[in-house]
């Protein structure tokens, strides 16, 4: 019986994985230009992290996540989000008291989600998140923004929207929450289990029901814009100021909820305007969370981050037509003619990899047609042709593939001269 991967996880094989490194590697170095610095945590965490605080009434708590008991009799949970996790090191390990402040983090790894598999969504999925721990001005909300935006765009996205909210503060949040369940209470038996339940805990997310989104009473909800008290309308005011000064568009929408409850004042989505992109158009969601250090054992400690899907991003290139630049050439590949030949080559090529020459070989005792067939697979550059005669004289050929100049070239300075001549 043959074993298939699980559902709603993915093998990425040579050929699409290059593409995936590419993306890493831009957030890398566009993290470091921003001066954010990379942090790892575990796979897995106790569950206890996740109900508190991510929050008991969302999705990912209630349906969705992946738990166990492990041998000790304690609930494991494979983390679901990256945010949670990262708060939790900071209080742990107390990166609240360092003298640099704010702490400026990212990360980039698995998460874990148990939900029904679709374009675009696994339950195995990779997310790249940044978070900024410690302050609370608004010019850092925008620089994190920026720096979603400035990803996207750097690798050729164009066909982006970004969608703006405030949540307001704890004041502003109770006034707008005692709003919704006047709205919602007298007709809630008309709405899913989910959100009957969500009327006490957190009517705020019944506003991101997808089941009911076409309900009467979702058009008329209370914004939580009407109810946003003075500092928190300056507070978005400020964020919204200085994204126009990044020359960054968006769009409010006052109806922006992010499905996590640690969050405040600031939330936001980039979205995909691309056509044929999917139903679900969010690339990347994030936002400011001023109570989650404190919910986890930690002291008050503003915060704020996003959290982007690598395999979203992905497909948006695939909608938009992006092409990325990934380099599939490897600089030589030796032929080799004769079991003399042969043997020398294994040397020869350890001594062009020691020098940062991407090479290769023949290992299927292949004639010269179908070792010259193999360097053309990959796009070698330059094939150096060894053969008994050649040993002997103490020569090798060297062809430039792109040119077809060949030149027979002193084998004792080969390897030297090889890597001077590619610069």
């Amino acid at each position: 019986m043959s074993i298939n991967i699980p559902r709603g996880t993915q093998d990425i094989l040579p050929g699409e994985v290059e593409t995936w490194q590419l993306i890493e590697d831009a957030a890398k170095r566009l993290c470091r230009l921003y001066q954010y610095q990379e942090i790892r945590t575990p796979i897995f965490e106790h569950t206890e992290l996740f109900s508190r605080g991510v929050g008991d009434s969302t999705d990912i708590v209630q349906k969705e996540m992946y738990t166990f008991e492990d041998r000790g009799g304690r609930s494991i949970t494979l983390r679901p989000e990256g945010t949670a996790a990262v708060v939790r090191a900071f209080v742990e390990k107390k990166m609240f008291g360092n003298p640099d402040q704010p702490v400026k983090l990212y990360y980039m790894g698995p998460m874990f989600r148990y939900e029904r598999p679709q374009a675009g969504r696994f339950r195995q999925f990779v997310q790249f998140g940044v978070e900024a721990l410690g302050s609370n001005d608004p010019a850092i909300d925008a620089e994190v923004i920026s720096l979603a935006m400035n990803l996207y765009g750097e690798l050729g996205l164009k066909k982006l929207k970004l969608v703006l909210n405030s949540l307001g503060d704890p004041e502003s949040r109770k006034a707008h929450r005692d709003a919704l369940v006047s709205h919602f209470k007298p007709r809630i038996g008309e709405f899913c289990g989910d959100c009957q339940n969500r009327l006490e805990k957190n009517p705020l997310r019944i506003l991101d029901c997808k089941k009911d989104r076409d309900h009467e009473l979702m058009k008329t909800a209370p914004s939580i814009i009407e109810y946003l008290n003075e500092g928190s309308r300056d507070y978005f005011e400020k964020v919204k100021e200085y994204l126009g000064q990044l020359g960054i568009s968006f769009e409010v929408d006052p109806k922006l909820v992010r499905g996590l409850d640690y969050y405040n004042h600031t939330a936001f989505e980039i979205m995909s305007d691309a056509e044929g992109f999917g139903a679900i158009t969010t690339l990347c969601g994030g936002g400011r969370y001023n109570g989650l250090a404190e919910e986890i054992g930690g002291p008050e400690t503003p915060g704020i981050g996003f959290a982007m899907s690598i395999e979203r991003f992905i497909a948006a290139l695939e909608a938009e037509k992006v092409s990325l630049p990934v380099e599939k050439k490897i600089d030589c590949y030796l032929v080799s003619l004769g079991d003399r030949a042969k043997d020398y080559t294994v040397g020869l090529l350890q001594e062009l990899r020691k020098l940062g020459v991407s090479a290769e070989r023949d290992y299927l005792g292949r004639k010269l047609k179908a070792q010259f067939k193999a360097a053309d697979r990959l796009n070698a550059r330059f094939v150096a042709v060894l053969g008994e005669d050649e040993l002997d004289k103490g020569v090798i050929n060297l062809k430039n593939m792109e040119t077809g100049d060949q030149e027979e070239v002193e084998l004792a300075s080969f390897v030297e001269k090889f890597r001077e001549q590619q610069g």
